[in-house]
């Protein structure tokens, strides 16, 4: 049985309040043994039926990141469109990704059909593939962020066009694009939208329910 010094179980919590996401970074190179380290940090995460659905293709490349960053700009420019002002121009000044300046950029994705057609407790949640490849990135960020390495994901794209890019076969969908670096400006005390005023964190009261699903208390009945 694998126990935890009191020492070990706060840099748990340590490494889980500090996690940020990371849009600026240096050039630096991540050093080959703390990679392997996230990817096996990745590799090691929780998954339905223990069928592990998950690949990550670490790109490293200058021209696979700039066709990647590509479908980033059309993808925020579309997505800019979607505001009024002058929540706008709020977005407009938000840096959404870091494709380019980050050393690596691994997509992690899910093969839905890994283990089928019978993946233990699948039956009657079919999501809980990607589910568990969340998983894997949550693990990854974790380990990146014990290492000092900072991670942003880019949420902000065209799955299918990620997909031709990086010659991902039909069935197989990627989940994630992170971008790993070493943070320009440190790692913030808050989250960045947090810090640009884009929104608040939630206060945890007004999420957790006793029993039964009590209403949504995020939002005055009198208004």
């Amino acid at each position: 049985m694998i126990s935890f010094t009191a020492t070990e179980r706060d840099a748990v919590y340590k490494t889980i309040y500090a996690r940020r996401d990371i849009r600026r970074f240096r050039h630096d190179p991540i050093p080959e043994d703390i990679l392997e380290r996230l990817i096996q940090a990745a590799h090691h995460a929780p998954s339905v039926g223990f069928s592990q659905p998950w690949d990550l293709i670490v790109v490293r490349e200058d021209e696979t990141k700039t066709e990647i960053a590509e479908i980033a700009d059309r993808a925020i420019a579309a997505a800019r469109e979607g505001y009024e002002e002058p929540r706008r121009s709020d977005f407009a000044a938000l840096k959404l990704e870091g494709i380019r300046e980050s050393p690596i950029n691994i997509c992690v994705t899910c093969d839905p059909t890994r283990g089928a057609p019978h993946v233990l407790g699948r039956s009657s949640m079919q999501r809980t593939d990607v589910y568990s490849t969340c998983l894997a990135v949550q693990n990854l960020w974790l380990a990146a962020r014990a290492e000092g390495v900072g991670v942003g994901w880019v949420s902000v794209l065209y799955p299918y066009e990620v997909q031709e890019v990086l010659g991902i076969p039909p069935h197989v969908k990627p989940v994630a694009y992170l971008c790993l670096g070493y943070p320009e400006d440190g790692f913030p005390d808050e989250p960045v939208l947090q810090q640009e005023g884009w929104r608040e964190r939630l206060a945890v009261e007004e999420l957790v329910h006793d029993e039964q699903w009590e209403g949504d208390r995020s939002h005055n009945d009198d208004a």
